[in-house]
């Protein structure tokens, strides 16, 4: 496995209202993989992410804890703080503050459609402060133009306020594009690598020389990757072939058809979401950022999935939300149609997720790809849809990490709560932390290499 042992980026990926897990009839599951350790198989729901699987982790018997169980909201506060009520700062803040400090932005938080009829407190994940959540940027086209300083050569028409992706630090100055100030991550920590030089010996200097010229040669690799090809090959209705990447010369995103009065149409949910994944990749591959989350709508979702077109989903006669889906009764019944939509909604997440994870292996970085240097924690805020339970959660942990963690299997330690899920990716990004949240034990057991 590529790396040192240290993943370089970090991204929580959120999708909402649970999944199909073990039904209150007693049906088994039909997210969590099967078999233990190495010899298992992966669930219909999942079968997106097959070509991933020895990039992964399936997680079972993971618990958000007993406090507000049933509940989504309560499901969303303890999500990434591991603490009762949201009364803490959610890991993603804590690694931007630490690990993502000297980065252009310390953390890009992204949303389609997770503001829409004005957001609340409870919607989002992440929390820089007990009790005190912050909104994604819900506009690929002003998340592009704040993370990049230029405009979209695919912009339909006028140019957004670029508003604030998350934490971004200090704006670029005029007439000094962000672009230019960050396609290298070297030339950015000039100061701190001569401050470094400076205070060793001639062995180590020479050592830390070569190493610099091997990070410019990643960087002249990742951004001459690709023709710079607009949107690439991938189709917003199913997972897809990212095609070839854009450059950090010449970013771009592909927002065909949206605007200030499509943004929050479900029709384009599609769309959108595929977006700020383009976004989010080009950001962390042109070392803008090492930590990023991703959220798709948000708890309790009215997402219209039945306007996704060219998805089994598509019915334009009849709106099936993804709440209303989710109460699908006691049993997995294929003869009603929310539960027959629920499990294709949740395969349409996957096929996102998939897409995502297809992007990051296509940019060559080190001696592998971005998606060897990675992790891409898959989330929702309850386990199983209809009973809004917080145990055995529907947590996935995607990419190599740099060496960081033993994928390729499934991780049931019995039952234990997520917050050592939680230490155990911090550990893995290169932040020293023995706790996170309430009742952590540590990082958790056989997960890091």
């Amino acid at each position: 496995m590529p790396g040192d042992g240290t993943a370089r980026r970090v991204i929580f990926f959120y999708f909402p209202d649970g999944v199909p897990a073990a039904s209150q009839d007693g049906d088994a599951s039909l997210w969590h993989a099967t078999g233990n350790d190495t010899s298992f198989s992966l669930p219909a729901a999942l079968e997106a992410i097959e070509p991933y699987r020895d990039q992964s982790v399936f997680f079972r018997n993971l618990s958000l804890g007993p406090f507000d169980m049933g509940n989504h909201p309560g499901g969303v506060k303890k999500l990434l703080t591991a603490v009762d009520g949201g009364n803490g700062t959610s890991i993603d803040t804590h690694l931007a503050n630490t690990v993502g400090a000297g980065h252009p932005f310390r953390h890009v938080y992204l949303g389609a459609q997770a503001n829409i009829n004005g957001g609340s407190n409870d919607r989002y994940l992440t929390y820089v402060s007990a009790g005190q959540s912050i909104a994604p940027e819900d506009n690929p086209l002003a998340a592009f133009q704040r993370l990049f300083s230029v405009p979209n050569p695919g912009t339909p028409g006028g140019t957004p306020d670029p508003g604030n992706p998350s934490d971004p630090g200090e704006p670029p100055a005029p007439g000094n594009p962000r672009r230019e100030q960050t396609l290298s991550v070297i030339d950015a920590n000039r100061a701190e690598l001569e401050a470094l030089r400076t205070r060793l010996g001639t062995v180590d200097r020479v050592k830390l020389d070569l190493h610099i010229e091997a990070l410019r040669e990643v960087e002249g690799r990742v951004r001459n990757t690709g023709g710079g090809t607009p949107g690439g090959g991938g189709t917003p209705g199913g997972g897809g072939d990212p095609g070839p990447a854009p450059t950090c010369d010449e970013p771009f995103v592909d927002t065909t058809g949206v605007n200030d009065s499509t943004l929050y149409s479900p029709e384009l949910f599609p769309t959108i979401f595929r977006a700020q994944i383009d976004v989010m990749v080009q950001a962390m591959a042109c070392g803008l950022t090492r930590v990023g989350t991703l959220q798709a709508s948000h708890h309790t979702s009215d997402l219209a999935m039945s306007r996704f077109a060219n998805t089994p989903m598509y019915n334009p006669g009849s709106d099936m939300r993804s709440h209303q889906a989710s109460h699908y009764g006691p049993r997995h019944d294929f003869g009603k149609r929310e539960f027959a939509d629920f499990v294709e909604q949740r395969k349409w997440f996957v096929e996102q997720l998939a897409y995502l994870l297809e992007s990051l292996r296509q940019r060559p970085e080190g001696d592998g790809t971005m998606l060897d240097y990675s992790l891409v924690l898959v989330c929702s805020e309850v386990s199983d849809g209809n009973t809004h339970s917080h145990d055995n959660m529907p947590f996935i942990l995607c990419g190599g990490g740099g060496g960081s963690v033993r994928t390729g299997r499934v991780l049931d330690n019995g039952y234990h709560r997520h917050s050592d899920l939680l230490v155990a990716i911090a550990r893995a990004m290169g932040s020293d932390v023995n706790g996170w949240g309430q009742e952590s034990r540590g990082p958790l057991p056989g997960l890091l290499a």
